[in-house]
């Protein structure tokens, strides 16, 4: 068994005001918390990842397929492989969550 703890200090920012946090990963899927401030916003990108996620704080709207879908505390979500998506935190509160990625997203190019 692997332990990883959570520690801001660890997060990277790859897009202003956004931060990332690698955390455990396994062979068949990865996790990942994120912070949004408010005004932030994730450029449209896709992987080829599954991505699944869960909101523990504040309110994100994500745009795909050119609709955008607010999602809240306690709201889940799935993002298929290679769905282009953006994220953005129109709100006053941050965002903190967390994202589940298939196959493990163990490399990815915001880590570097």
């Amino acid at each position: 068994m692997e332990v990883v703890t959570y520690h801001t200090d660890d997060e990277a920012e790859p897009v202003d005001h956004v931060h990332l946090d690698q955390l455990a990963a396994g062979e068949e899927m990865s996790a990942q918390s994120f912070r949004i401030e408010p005004g932030a916003i994730v450029p449209e990108h896709s992987h080829h990842h599954e991505q699944v996620g869960y909101i523990i704080r504040g309110t994100v709207t994500f745009v795909a397929d050119g609709e955008a879908i607010e999602v809240g505390p306690g709201d889940s979500y799935v993002l298929d492989s290679d769905e282009p998506h953006s994220a953005e935190n129109r709100g006053t509160e941050e965002v903190f969550g967390l994202d589940i990625f298939s196959p493990p997203r163990v490399d990815p190019d915001w880590a570097e």
